[in-house]
Parts: C-alpha cells; structure tokens; sequence
C-alpha cells in the first residue's frame, strides 16, 4: 500500500500543498476552518509527517537524545533510569517527538556522539545524566549551542538549566559524580552537626560492590550501627552479607536506601528509603528541553522533597 502524502491530502481538501504543510506544521496562513479540515482528512487517511523531510524543511529532526555511559549489567538492574526514562517518554509522547536512546563507553565516545548528531541533525537537543565534578560535556555542549537539560544539580552545569533534588556509614556511587559528592558532604555536615562518626565508601552500584562494601565495614573494631545505601541493588547485597556475618537487621544494624523501589519492599525486613517522584523528573526535564529547542532559556527546577518512608530495616541503634 502506497504511503499517504501531502499531495493526497491537497486533493482531497482542495487547498496547495503549502496549504497544507501550514496546517500540519501549526504555521499561519490557512483559515482555522481550512486547519482543521486538513488535520482530519490526515488522519482519516493515516498520513504521517516524514522526519526527514520535516529536518530540512525547519531544521528540527523531531528527537531528543539520551546516551547514558554505564555498563549495560549495572544500567539494567537500575531502577532510576527506568522510571527516569518512561517519565520523559511520557511527556514526549504527547508532542510527537522520538526519545533517541543509546549507550556509550566512556564521556570521550559520549561527546562524540553529540557531535556527530548535532552535526547531521538527528536531535533537537539533549538530556545529560551522571553530571561530573569537571565535567566536560558542559563545554562542548555550549560550544555546539546545543540545547540541553541536566538531570541533576546545578552545580557545575555551567549554563545549562538543571532539574535537581536536594557511628553512620554509607556506601556511595563513584565520586566523579556531582549527586555523589553533594551526598557525601552532606553525611559529613549532618553527621558533624550531630556529633555522629559518618564514613563514605565508594562502590559502582552493583550487588557485588555492595557487599564486598558491607563486609568490609562490618569487620571493623568499631562498625557501623547504620548504613545508608545509595541504590536498592547493593542495599540488598548488603543486608544478605550482614545477615551471613550474623548481624542482626535492625537490631544490630539500621539500612537506608536513598531511592525507593519495590525491590525496598520485597526484602525481609523491608528497607527504609527516601521516595522521589522520579517520572516528574524526567516530565518535567522534556518540558524544559522543548523550551530550549524553541529558543527559551528555562530556569533551573528544583523537584519537591522525597519522603521518608520508615519501614522494618531501621530501629534504635544497639546499646
């Protein structure tokens, strides 16, 4: 079956094909009668806007990209980027436009690819994930005026617009990352102001780090009585080689977790963890990148506060 076109749709209403391509592409020059006859004879027909052409014609491609440079094994045990992903799948699909997803090795691929992108137009813009302390992409991307939106603290985001969330031990991401270095300095100057003993230990978000992390603070003369867990995987790792250690949770040890998850409440005991509305996140990151495809600048946007949610992994610290 041949593909509708523009010209099909000109025959039937009985208007030029500028005509039509004014109505389809919301631009003056047809009457708001002639717009919506055109819009339904499109429809009914099943005519759908050639990307390609659309890109030559406005210079728009109609994609947003997202590279994320994780290994594929830790990326897909990370609940975040799901949710992060169906919420800015969400608001994109109500505006037609494609989320362009993929994977990179490192930031040097990853800078590659929005330059070659930017170059043959495949995107409009870009969403920017794991922002480093010194991160390099921040250059490029203003460099390209390439529109962007960081998910993330504003903190070194440069000009970009950021959407971002504001005896103790805690098992952290890597340290190149902002969001892990504001929650280290944060533990310190809570736990400072408290007169609490806090420890940050990195790992890479994955089971095994999580309880090679956990064991090694266990084993210590004086360890921890409560352990905070930056992602569900590792907090679960950890509480499996707590529990083979013989430490008791919570009796012997409190576990938090910074995002909530089912996985928070399939455990026994079911953890503590902080709730972000992580879909609003990436909602509002689409919003806020289709503003400056079209030449707004948008403000930072700080999401609302995570919850709390006190569950059976934390209790009265040992006497």
């Amino acid at each position: 079956m041949r593909r509708p076109t523009i010209a099909d749709i000109a025959r039937r209403a009985g208007v030029t094909k500028a005509a039509v391509s004014f109505a389809l592409n919301g631009q003056p020059g047809v009457s708001a009668a002639t717009r919506g006859r055109i819009l339904a004879i499109a429809a009914e027909i099943g005519f759908e806007p050639n990307s390609a052409a659309r890109a030559l014609s406005d210079g728009r491609a109609g994609a947003f990209g997202l590279i994320i440079d994780r290994p594929a094994r830790i990326l897909g045990s990370e609940v975040f980027f799901m949710q992060l992903i169906s919420g800015i799948q969400a608001e994109l699909a109500q505006v037609h436009v494609t989320l362009l997803f993929t994977m990179a090795e490192d930031q040097a691929e990853e800078i590659r690819m929005y330059r070659t992108w930017w170059a043959q137009r495949k995107v409009d813009g870009v969403f920017l994930v794991d922002l480093q302390v010194r991160d390099r992409r921040i250059g490029v991307l203003e460099e390209l005026s390439m529109p962007a939106v960081v998910l993330g603290t504003p903190h070194g985001a440069g000009r970009l617009p950021a959407v971002w969330h504001l005896r103790i031990a805690r098992v952290g991401g890597f340290t190149r990352y902002w969001h892990s270095k504001l929650r280290t300095d944060a533990l310190a100057q809570v736990a400072g102001a408290a007169h609490v003993e806090a420890v940050s230990v990195a790992a890479d978000y994955t089971a095994e780090h999580g309880a090679e992390a956990t064991r090694d603070l266990l084993k210590q003369a004086a360890p921890p009585t409560a352990i905070l867990y930056d992602n569900d995987v590792m907090a679960v790792a950890g509480l499996g080689a707590a529990q083979r250690m013989g430490v008791r949770v919570p009796a012997d040890l409190s576990i938090v977790v910074w995002d909530d998850s089912a996985l928070c409440e399939l455990v026994h005991p079911a953890f503590t963890a902080l709730r972000r509305d992580i879909p609003a996140a990436g909602g509002q990151a689409a919003r806020m990148l289709r503003e400056a495809v079209a030449g707004t600048r948008p403000d930072h946007f700080q999401e609302t506060s995570p919850v709390l949610l006190i569950r059976d992994s934390t209790g009265h610290p040992p006497a």
